[in-house]
Formats: C-alpha cells, structure tokens, sequence
C-alpha cells in the first residue's frame, strides 16, 4: 500500500517517517507508552542519531520504523509504504530488501565466512551480487584480508565492519544503526562512524542510528531528540557540545 508523507512529517525528500506514532507495552495500569504520538521524517541521503535519556522511545521508535516491532496507533512509513498496515510476510521482505541493519551485537552468523555474512541479504532475496560495489565496501573498510575468516576469527571491529558493509551491499533505502559503537574500543568505533558518514556523502545512503554517545551522534548531520516517548527537539550539525548540553537539559525537566 502507497501513500505520500503528510507535510507534518517530512517532504517528498524523507526516506523514512513516523506519523503520530503511539507504541503501548501492557494493559490497563501496567501500560507503557513507550511512544506518544510521534511525528518526525528522515531525509534521504542524510545521517541522523536519535537520542535521549534511557527510557525515551530510541530503540522502540527505530524498531517500529524498520518493521521489527508493530505500533499500536499511527504510521510508520518507508519511502511511502505504510508498514503499519503490512502482513508479515511482506514485512519480513521489505526488511531483507529495502533495509539495512546495524546491531550493537554485530549479529554474525558464526558458520559463515565473513564475505559470505556480507553476501547473505543478496542470496536470500535471490540477487546477484554488485561486485564493483562489494569491492568498494570491503576496501574501505579495511576486511579485504579477512573476508575468508570467521566471526570467531575476527576482532570486535573487524565484526562489525564486516556488519556494516552486510548492510550496505544490497543499497537499501535506510540503514538503520542500534547503537553500532557500544561493544567497540573509541578507535573502531570512530572508523565505523566515520564510514558511515561517509556513506551517506559519497554513496547518498540514508542512515538513522540510535546512539546514547554525545561523541557518537557528532558524526551525524542531525540529532533527533525524544523524551518521554515524545519529539523533545532537534539540533543540525551537531558537536559533542551542544549534543552533551541538549541531554543535559533534558535531564533537568524530567
């Protein structure tokens, strides 16, 4: 099912947007309203982090956005798909199709060489691969060497830039990042921020990542701020500063 963004969430430019979005856990007086009617938009071509103190909605707002959790009221839309009104077969081929993921937990399968993690969305949704495209990624990334080994074989950083280039290979529409840096020293996590910013310049990538790292969202072109299930604000072209000092606030009106 087709639909166009609503003006409120994003222009025709959103690759991803919620509208309204309500997600309730539970029932009666142990309900949960983990999202409170959200309405936001995600650029095409742009890396946004979504932040907030724990609690907030980040990750139950990024899982009803990438179709691993179903919302309990409003939108969640996909380059103009509502997801919210999909079966689950048709979910499960938008996520192995149109989406990329980035876990905290690398979510490697273990038996696999690491090109074959990499190759592994392509074989399953029976598409061939784009070399040029594989070669890209696995150089940048620095796992040309290593694409014969395993996971058990590989360090924490080497994991999960095999990870990230598993995401990337079939161009999805979105890659979506769950807190990507939290199991990596600072200096693979920086190599893994820093690619995907540059995914987003020199591949036109789009990318929201969920991150409780101020050093982590400055990588971004935009921070998306929620607290209390809600849309607390935004901040473009974010540093650690001003990322630290809007958390900071939040805090403080809780």
């Amino acid at each position: 099912m087709q639909t166009q963004f609503p003006p409120a969430a994003q222009d025709a430019l959103a690759a991803v947007a919620a509208v309204d979005l309500v997600k309730v856990y539970g029932s009666g007086d142990t309900a949960v309203r983990a999202l409170d009617g959200v309405t936001v938009g995600f650029t095409r071509a742009q890396f946004t982090a979504i932040m907030g103190p724990s609690g907030s909605g980040k990750s139950t707002l990024m899982h009803c956005l990438a179709g691993l959790d179903t919302a309990t009221a409003g939108q969640a839309l996909l380059g103009g798909t509502d997801l919210t009104r999909q079966s689950d077969r048709v979910l499960t081929r938008v996520r192995r199709e149109r989406i990329g993921f980035i876990f905290q937990s690398f979510n490697l399968l273990p038996q696999l060489t690491a090109e074959q993690n990499i190759l592994l969305p392509l074989e399953l949704a029976g598409r061939k691969p784009d070399r040029h495209l594989f070669n890209h990624l696995t150089e940048a990334l620095g796992i040309t060497a290593r694409l014969s080994h395993r996971p058990g074989e590989l360090s924490g950083g080497q994991q999960q830039r095999v990870a990230v280039a598993r995401a990337l290979i079939s161009r999805p529409e979105v890659v979506f990042a769950d807190e990507p840096t939290g199991n990596l020293d600072s200096r693979s996590g920086a190599e893994v921020l820093l690619f995907l910013r540059n995914s987003v310049r020199e591949l036109g990538q789009t990318v929201v990542m969920v991150t409780h790292d101020p050093g982590a969202a400055a990588y971004a072109d935009r921070v998306v701020l929620l607290a209390d299930g809600k849309v607390a604000g935004e901040i473009d072209r974010p540093d650690h500063g001003s990322v630290t000092e809007a958390l900071r606030s939040l805090a403080v009106q809780r």
